[in-house]
């Protein structure tokens, strides 16, 4: 299984549950696309997401499930302020998914 990770455009970014506008040229996010990924599996990631302190708020991790024809997609989103945070929940969330057999391999940081 193989997951690749990019950068999104920050306005187009909103969390959930989250005091910010839509829109909100503050919102940052890193993107995880889990290609191979099931739905057990998937399930048993985000439960391990859910209990990892690394991924508290101020961070967000929004979550899309596998649907057939698409992989399931995880983003960890953030504001500027909170990017030393999110670099770490970045690196604790690779950790994660190799131990689920998925090798993040691809990184893609638009405008680099």
């Amino acid at each position: 299984m193989r997951a690749t990770c990019g950068m999104h455009d920050p306005a187009r970014m909103t969390p959930p549950d989250s005091s910010s506008s839509p829109g909100d040229p503050g919102v940052q996010g890193i993107a995880f696309t889990l290609e191979g990924v099931d739905d057990s599996t998937f399930s048993q990631i985000l439960r391990d997401l859910r209990t990892d302190p690394a991924f508290a708020r101020p961070l967000q991790v929004q979550a899309q499930p596998p649907q057939p024809g698409r992989s399931a997609r995880l983003t960890l989103v953030f504001h500027p302020a909170d990017r030393g945070r999110a670099v770490g929940a970045t690196q604790r969330l690779k950790t994660v998914l190799l131990r689920y057999g998925v090798q993040v391999d691809t990184v893609h940081v638009p405008g680099v």
